[in-house]
């Protein structure tokens, strides 16, 4: 295989926020050496199939043969389904930060309250009701956070422990997914956590990641 570091990286942010939020990891990466640039979508307004579809749209006018993926909490979900639905765009690496593939105790809670589906958008909506796709990428690789701050705390979602904040542990987990690896973070500060990023500079390198956590 060429040397994987020469792919693009494509750096996808979740739900209620904007690409600029994943600016500071893909600079991260960027200057561990990697061609990381940061993609954006109406995480609320549209539904999963249709950012997917977007995101497969700007996948495919990078003409590149093969590319990354590292994406944030829903934005996983986007690529997920984007990589389920094009099969023509082959992944090398994904990389799944806080993304609650099974299911997401927080968002359910969310829509307990009044104008909680909305606020939720339409996309997560989709995921939670369809079944979950398979997961097409040559590595997956799966980060997930243990510090519990962030908005599941304080709407009083009952999140299995240990979780980031917002989604648990266990909602993370893929099945036959093997390489995953657990980080002191909360949900919010792996955007801007520097071990986070060495993790996933390790994951796209070789596939795997350090053991160490530091």
């Amino acid at each position: 295989m060429n040397n994987p570091q020469t792919l693009p990286v494509i750096v996808v942010h979740g739900l209620w926020v904007h690409g600029l939020v994943m600016e500071y990891l893909a600079h991260q990466l960027n200057k561990n050496g990697f061609a990381a640039q940061t993609w954006s979508y109406p995480s609320m307004r549209l539904t999963l199939a249709e950012n997917a579809q977007r995101f497969a749209e700007y996948c495919k006018s990078l003409a590149v043969p093969r590319l990354h993926i590292v994406a944030h909490s829903m934005g996983g979900l986007v690529a997920l389904k984007m990589l389920d639905l094009a099969p023509a765009i082959q992944c090398e690496r994904l990389v799944l930060l806080g993304t609650p593939y099974t299911g997401s105790a927080a968002a359910q809670r969310v829509a307990q309250f009044p104008g909680g589906e909305l606020l939720l958008g339409n996309s997560i909506r989709q995921w939670l009701i369809e079944p979950r796709p398979g997961v097409r990428a040559k590595a997956v690789g799966v980060i997930a956070g243990t510090r519990g701050l962030g908005l599941g705390a304080l709407i009083g979602a009952d999140l299995p422990q240990p979780h980031d904040g917002v989604v648990a542990v266990e909602e993370t987990m893929i099945p036959g997914v093997m390489e995953r690896i657990t980080v002191p973070v909360s949900h919010t500060e792996m955007l801007i956590s520097s071990e986070v990023a060495r993790q996933c500079c390790a994951f796209l390198r070789h596939g795997r990641f350090d053991a160490v956590v530091s």
